[in-house]
């Protein structure tokens, strides 16, 4: 619900604060003095396009600020989360500056926004009925939603939402498995064929290591002989062998110690150095035995790292990298695998579409019975309205293929005037009759409406007499659910409001200026009574005005 409006230096308004209540208002005056700038000002808070001669003449910048009760309304609030722009608790501050050279700015609580989320806010906050663009009735997700609100059909629109998308899911995997089923079937071999290579290959990282280790020895057996033989020889065999020497020394030393103890040491050494030499002669012809130069496994060895190698060029991977490949290609496989049984999927894709369709039909079936009532409804309330003859419908087409809404489209159909064919409400209705029409649609369904705030701007063009109480009779009922302001003309219409502001024209400083303000009971006899007499207003014209406050009240 709206609960204050600022406006600096907006036209001709100077500055204006206004606190809102509840219930149905009244906006009056005199022609031309500014009824409709309170609208525009909204309008701009709520993301309407700007323009620099706004601006009141004479200042740099026009300011609109707009605060907003969203206690009831947790979509909004869900919605300001989202976009992290969260204000005060159960409250929603919209403002908007606006310069002359035609520069605007918008912010909600306090926080920059774009004009697309002002709007966006807006649509949850208040609704402009009238001669204007910001006309939701005229959309058709508006229209939708409106008579699937009034039947209460939320859980049935969730179900078909839902079975929708999922048959649309296994719908384009169908298709796109028709359409690729040579590419399929073509990755499934060659893959196929990889694996078995693979697997035929047997790789493994470690017997890769253990291969490569075996090789190295194998590929070098003869040099490796002749090494251990040659250590064997210096050590062991040779004239002048390494050990033959080493025993004549620790002999010498032995009959050294005889004479001096002093060698003692020494000769440890080297019978230590001895003892491990001979060590190494033993271990080297333990070697040369062990060593086993065969061939034909060289040659086995050198055709399993040929196959090895091969493998790492044909899939350009290192050797140790191979077994990742065969896993990557096991889980293609198992992928198209799943979904390659095309029989399969089709029989998935009608029955997701056959729960689809009845689901579909089910909602189309409550909502032709609720676009009946409601039809009904309004085509009753059009002819109090002055529009006598007049016929509502709320038309469902149908849809060839349905889609997330269902299987129609639902178009709001107006017929002004007895006789005339049934057509788009945005392409028949005049503004007057749009106005009247969307007012005798509201009421009709307020109980399922969301948006808090309703304005309606002259809904009662073009009528008078007891078609203007009735209009102010409906704008009272719909009061009661909503918070109502109507700019108006008519005492019969004013006279039912709740509370009555007045809009009037002041001179200052030789400017021009709108100026709004709210009536007391005695105040709004005589406005009344000026929407009743005209110039002249007489004790006769006053005891009018105050009997229809007081029938109204």
């Amino acid at each position: 619900m709206l609960k204050f409006l600022s406006i600096r230096d907006f036209v001709i308004v100077s500055s204006l604060e206004l606190d809102f209540s509840a219930g149905f208002t009244a906006l009056t005056g005199e022609t031309g003095a500014g009824k409709s700038i309170l609208i525009d000002a909204l309008s701009l808070a709520l993301g309407e396009r700007s323009d620099g001669v706004m601006v009141r003449a004479g200042c740099e910048r026009a300011e609109i600020s707009a605060e907003f009760d969203i206690a009831n309304l947790p979509e909004l609030q869900k919605w300001l989360k989202e976009q992290e722009l969260e204000g005060d608790e159960g409250m929603c501050l919209l403002r908007r500056t606006l310069d002359s050279g035609g520069r605007s700015r918008g912010f909600i609580n306090g926080r920059s926004a774009t004009l697309q989320q002002m709007r966006d806010a807006g649509e949850h906050l208040l609704d402009i009925h009238g001669q204007h663009a910001h006309q939701s009735l005229l959309k058709q997700d508006v229209q939708r939603d409106l008579l699937d609100s009034h039947a209460g059909l939320h859980k049935h629109k969730e179900e078909v939402a839902i079975n929708f998308k999922a048959w649309q899911t296994l719908h384009r995997r169908r298709l796109q498995l028709e359409q690729n089923a040579e590419a399929v079937a073509a990755e499934c071999e060659l893959l196929t064929f990889q694996r078995r290579d693979l697997e035929t290959l047997s790789f493994s990282v470690t017997q890769w290591n253990s291969l490569l280790t075996d090789h190295s020895r194998l590929s070098n057996a003869a040099s490796l002989l002749e090494t251990a033989q040659f250590g064997v020889e210096i050590l062991s065999e040779a004239d002048t062998a390494c050990l033959a020497q080493l025993n004549a020394l620790t002999a010498r030393l032995r009959s050294g110690l005889e004479f001096d103890s002093g060698l003692q040491d020494t000769l440890t050494i080297l019978e230590s150095a001895q003892n491990e030499l001979q060590e190494a002669v033993y271990a080297l012809r333990h070697y040369q035995q062990k060593l086993d130069a065969d061939p034909q496994q060289l040659r086995e060895q050198e055709r399993r790292i040929a196959d090895v190698t091969e493998a790492t060029r044909k899939y350009r991977v290192p050797a140790d990298q191979l077994p990742q490949v065969l896993a990557g290609i096991v889980a293609r496989l198992a992928e198209l695998g799943g979904s390659s049984d095309l029989n399969e999927l089709t029989k998935q894709d009608e029955a997701a579409h056959a729960v689809y369709l009845s689901s579909a039909n089910k909602l189309s079936s409550e909502r032709a019975k609720a676009a009946k009532t409601l039809s009904e409804e309004i085509t009753t309330a059009m002819q109090t309205l002055a529009m006598q003859g007049g016929q509502f419908s709320v038309a469902l087409l149908p849809l060839n293929d349905g889609n997330v809404h269902g299987l129609e489209t639902i178009e709001f159909q107006v017929s002004a005037n007895p006789g005339s064919p049934l057509r788009n409400l945005a392409k028949v209705a005049s503004g007057g009759e749009l106005s009247r029409i969307s007012l005798a649609i509201q009421v009709a369904a307020s109980r399922a409406a969301t948006v808090p705030t309703l304005i309606f701007d002259e809904v009662d063009s073009g009528i008078g007499g007891r078609v203007a109480e009735i209009v102010g009779a409906l704008l009272k009922q719909l009061g009661r659910r909503h918070q109502v302001m109507c700019v108006t003309h008519l005492p019969q219409v004013a006279a039912q409001a709740d509370s009555q502001w007045q809009v009037s024209k002041v001179s200052q400083n030789g400017s021009t200026l709108s100026n709004i303000r709210m009536l007391a009971p005695v105040e709004r006899i005589e406005e009344v009574a000026r929407m009743l007499g005209g110039v002249t207003i007489t004790d006769t014209t006053r005891r009018h005005a105050a009997e229809m406050l007081g029938i109204a009240a």
